[in-house]
């Protein structure tokens, strides 16, 4: 943990809750000194502290340690707003509905961020039935494929996985989607508005 930076989000936090050292230190049951001292980086919470610390100061542990301050804008939960994180390690494909802390083996991921289509990047959609059948003319090697394609609607999210040698296509419900996204495992997010 870096004790400057833990101490200056302490101290910004607390005073954003417009607290005292000696309220916080209070709720958390320590001293006045020992608040004092963690925000002048001259020392450390104990790790036994850092959950009781987290809900005092009203932020995550994660979002503690790593110092930054995750606030979820998208309060009603629209689910255009989605966000898309996928783990380099393991290949764990997450969402949510605005601004979070998500982690997966041990590392805190950032969100995607769409990239416009391109030539090599173009999502083809056509209508079959009750579903888009969403393809793309994009290699599916071992090294280069399209990981996933996730249709969006104000309902939900629906994910398709994809692995590499077999195609780049997927069926998703018509049903009030709005966005299709295709992920490349080397180039990124790619959306296309419906």
């Amino acid at each position: 943990m870096d004790n400057y930076l833990t101490g200056a989000v302490i101290r910004r936090l607390r005073e954003e809750k417009k607290m005292t050292q000696e309220e916080l230190a209070e709720r958390i049951s320590v001293s006045c000194k020992a608040v004092s001292k963690w925000e002048n980086g001259r020392g450390f919470p104990d790790i036994s502290l850092l959950e009781p610390l987290a809900k005092a100061l009203d932020i995550s542990v994660i979002e503690l340690l790593s110092g930054e301050d995750i606030r979820n804008r998208n309060r009603v939960a629209n689910m255009l707003r989605t966000y898309f994180y996928v783990c380099p390690v393991c290949g764990n494909v997450m969402t949510s509905t605005g601004e979070a802390v998500i982690s997966c083996c041990g590392i805190t991921l950032p969100h995607l961020d769409y990239e416009p289509e391109d030539d090599e990047h173009t999502i083809e959609c056509e209508v079959i039935e009750d579903d888009y059948y969403v393809s793309m003319d994009h290699p599916m090697t071992k090294g280069h494929f399209i990981s996933f394609i996730a249709g969006v609607s104000d309902q939900g999210v629906q994910i398709i996985k994809l692995y590499p040698e077999g195609n780049a296509e997927a069926r998703i419900r018509i049903s009030r989607t709005k966005m299709i996204y295709a992920y490349c495992n080397r180039h990124g997010l790619f959306r296309k508005k419906l």
